[in-house]
């Protein structure tokens, strides 16, 4: 499941993702809260916050994800990544290399630090 997270400033956008997330949600919920946020926005701070029961994305939902990341390429200004699972923050890590903006993971222990961070 993703969910927009509605306690953000303007210039922030934000998910939280729990459980499995499907190509469905991914296109109903992220693409259309994306597109239109590029639409009044040139860069975004970005923040995905991922819940103890987090268990990945569909393969459709990676795709889409991928798509949308390249698609808006140079629009990534800040992207917190809150997450306790190792396996997740690795991955993370990994794909910091494709994302020209400034990349941070934090525990949800730090949730504060990174909301802060995203929203400087």
């Amino acid at each position: 499941m993703i969910e927009l997270m509605e306690d953000l400033p303007d210039h922030v956008l934000g998910f939280k993702v729990s459980g499995l997330v499907t190509a469905d949600e991914y296109e109903s919920v992220v693409i259309p809260a994306v597109e239109a946020f590029f639409l009044v926005q040139p860069k975004a701070h970005f923040m995905y916050c991922f819940s103890p029961e987090f268990e990945g994305f569909e393969a459709g939902a990676v795709w889409d994800d991928v798509r949308l990341g390249l698609r808006h390429i140079s629009g990534w200004e800040k992207v917190a990544v809150v997450a306790d699972q190792d396996w997740l923050r690795g991955a993370v890590k990994l794909f910091r290399l494709g994302i020209p903006g400034d990349l941070r993971v934090y525990t949800t222990q730090e949730m504060p630090q990174a909301k802060a961070w995203v929203e400087s």
